[in-house]
């Protein structure tokens, strides 16, 4: 097979690793591509953006299929357009990627086909959004949402009015994110264990993959601002067997079956983001791609042929495919560059890299970096993701931070309790 990936991140990277390690892979190309992917494929300069260019590459390098990794893309209706060129390709058309790349879609299709999620109200205006929240029936902590892609950092947790007043005037009045910021959502604060469940579909079978973890926020004890993931963990026991039952038969198969219902038939990779609250699960997002860095520890447990699962998938013939996954346990820890997720600077030099993948069971994805006269320069906030697996969470979680101590460039900065919670969970259901 030969296999145009498109991306440049690390959840890319991840996917190409994993891509490459299949005997029926011949060729891997990946556009644009970072430094770290240019290690094991080819990068082409050909931006995201650009499915002209895309189109061109595919027809003239012969690939056998497009894996799409980012959600900009999807949103923007690369699929649609490689399908009318008669391409195969992994992702959802531009009408199902609305579950990600508006909000306001996704709260109202959850109400219609009753998928348990927070209470919520939507404003297309700044004006009455405030005067909700400076009223009695608000109640704080409450969460304020960009309507559209914000990279992850457009849902602000405020705990109190002055913070979400001062989320709505960045949203909806500066414009922080852009079009995105054209409507928001007000929602309640759900309270519990985050989780985070991916499934494979092409539209009737699905496979589920198994449960990771992710750390939104970017200082230790999920303090300081959301950002696009500062790391995660994967064991089997995040949510175990019957709460995954639950998952399958309140979320995921009536999305899945909701969809097609709707019109706009769901194939692709979608990631439920859970809340596990007192009230049972809950739905705080969806993605309609691989989470990252979630994707950093989900692919190294998977045990069969990926690149045999991303064709199934391109040509709606999931039913045949097998997939089994391992019982280790994964984490990455994602190391990030000085003052991200704010302004940051580039062009500084990384160290380290080959000492801390000398131990097989680790592996360093590149996700922004950039390679200059030999040397690894940093080219973007979330510069890599150390992940390792290992027999168990204790284990991983100090052969990853192993790893990282190895790694070095001016302003690295990362958190120090990934997995934490994992640890935590497992010492209470000791006792």
């Amino acid at each position: 097979m030969r296999i145009l990936v498109i991306g440049s991140g690390g959840r890319e990277h991840t996917i190409v690793w994993k891509l490459a390690q299949s005997p029926r892979v011949r060729a891997i190309l990946c556009a644009p591509g970072n430094a770290g992917i240019g290690q094991i494929a080819r990068n082409v300069p050909v931006q995201v953006s650009d499915f002209a260019a895309i189109t061109d590459l595919v027809r003239r390098e012969r690939m056998d299929f497009v894996v799409v990794g980012p959600e900009a893309p999807l949103a923007a209706g690369l699929v649609d357009h490689l399908h009318a060129e008669g391409i195969g390709v992994l992702g959802p058309t531009r009408m199902a990627a609305q579950l990600e790349s508006s909000k306001v879609f996704t709260k109202d299709f959850m109400t219609r086909h009753k998928v348990p999620t927070a209470h919520y109200a939507t404003y297309p205006d700044p004006k009455p959004a405030i005067a909700f929240l400076e009223s009695s029936e608000a109640e704080y902590p409450i969460v304020v949402k960009a309507d559209g892609l914000a990279a992850g950092k457009g849902v602000v947790v405020a705990r109190d009015l002055r913070e979400a007043s001062d989320a709505v005037q960045r949203i909806m009045i500066e414009k922080e994110f852009g079009g995105s910021g054209d409507r928001l959502i007000i929602e309640e604060c759900l309270t519990g264990v985050e989780a985070s469940y991916i499934v494979f579909t092409d539209g009737d079978t699905i496979i589920p993959a198994v449960a990771a973890r992710d750390h939104k926020a970017v200082f230790d004890n999920d303090a300081g601002p959301n950002t696009g993931g500062m790391g995660a963990y994967s064991t089997d026991d995040i949510l175990g067997p019957d709460l995954e039952r639950n998952v399958m038969k309140q979320v995921i198969r009536p999305v899945i079956d909701g969809m097609k219902s709707e019109g706009c038939p769901f194939q692709g990779i979608l990631y439920a983001g859970l809340m596990l609250t007192s009230r049972g699960v809950q739905v705080l997002e969806f993605n309609v791609r691989m989470g990252d860095p979630e994707c950093q520890v989900i692919l190294p447990r998977l045990k069969s042929d990926f690149a045999g699962l991303c064709e199934a998938l391109c040509h709606g013939r999931l039913k045949d495919y097998k997939a089994e996954w391992n019982n280790e346990a994964a984490v990455c820890v994602v190391l990030a560059s000085g003052g991200y997720p704010g302004p940051y600077a580039k062009g500084k030099a990384i160290t380290g890299l080959k000492m801390a993948e000398e131990n097989r069971r680790v592996a360093v994805f590149h996700a922004g970096t950039r390679l200059e006269e030999d040397k690894f320069l940093t080219d973007g906030g979330r510069v890599l993701g150390v992940t390792a697996t290992e027999k168990d969470l204790p284990s991983a979680i100090m052969l990853a931070y192993e790893a990282v101590n190895k790694i070095h460039f001016d302003g690295m900065h990362y958190r120090r309790d990934i997995g934490a919670k994992g640890l935590a969970s497992a010492a209470q259901t000791s006792l």
